[in-house]
């Protein structure tokens, strides 16, 4: 039993050494890759930097492509788990959706390397059907999904299909981490947040022009439903 507890005790610092052996590359390699571009960077600048040989580099990825994907998919799930760790604890949906917004774009204004991470792959690697970005968005989407349908549920925001939601607000998002890439963030994140969150939620149409839109849909549905009558008689 010793023995066997001892092999255990083993392979678990074994695997240990391997997960912060690939944290630290992968976290070296968004780097490299950020600095240099895929095609020029040169994976044995990343070997010098952690201090171990090319072979090493290999064992843990077979090649630049998949370092890089791996590096990719990385920064995804750093964005998950920051987005879990801000939301967790707080009940009403309305102040999760805010919070991950603000949380998203938080992250994204932190870590410009992971923008251009992400910006990359796009350009180079066009065989793929779907990027590491929309792959993981399409996962995340799931679990939003009931979210927004108890919202509808309880009458707190308005009865339309959950995926029309999550396609603008998550579009909204993405072009907004990419114009704060290249323009930079004019405002504070808190501030372009709420500003996203105000259209959204609130939309654009005062309350007397919401009223003057109703007054006219509900006009040309009589006038419809007129003529329809008419042409019965």
């Amino acid at each position: 039993m010793k023995t066997s507890a001892l092999n255990r005790s083993r392979r678990q610092a074994d695997d240990s050494l391997r997960i912060n052996r690939c944290e630290q590359i992968l976290d070296a390699a968004v780097k490299l890759f950020a600095k240099h571009g895929y095609s020029d960077a040169d994976t044995q600048l990343l070997a010098n930097e952690l201090g171990v040989g090319k072979g090493t580099l290999y064992r843990y990825f077979p090649s630049k492509r998949e370092l890089f994907l791996a590096a990719a998919d990385r920064v995804m799930q750093r964005l998950r788990e920051r987005i879990d760790g801000c939301i967790q604890g707080i009940v009403d949906p309305l102040e999760r959706i805010a919070t991950a917004l603000r949380t998203y774009l938080a992250f994204f204004g932190e870590h410009p390397d992971y923008v251009e991470l992400l910006m990359q792959e796009r350009a180079q690697f066009k065989d793929r059907n779907e990027p590491t970005y929309f792959q993981h968005r399409k996962v995340q989407r799931e679990r939003w999904r009931s979210v927004y349908g108890d919202l509808i549920a309880q009458g707190r925001i308005r009865a339309m299909p959950v995926d029309r939601i999550m396609d603008v607000l998550g579009n909204a998002l993405y072009g907004t981490m990419f114009t704060n890439y290249f323009l930079g963030n004019r405002k504070p994140v808190d501030e372009q947040a709420q500003d996203i969150l105000d259209v959204i939620f609130h939309g654009i149409l005062s309350d007397a022009e919401k009223r003057r839109q109703g007054d006219t849909e509900t006009g040309r549905v009589g006038d419809k439903e007129t003529r329809r009558q008419g042409d019965e008689v």
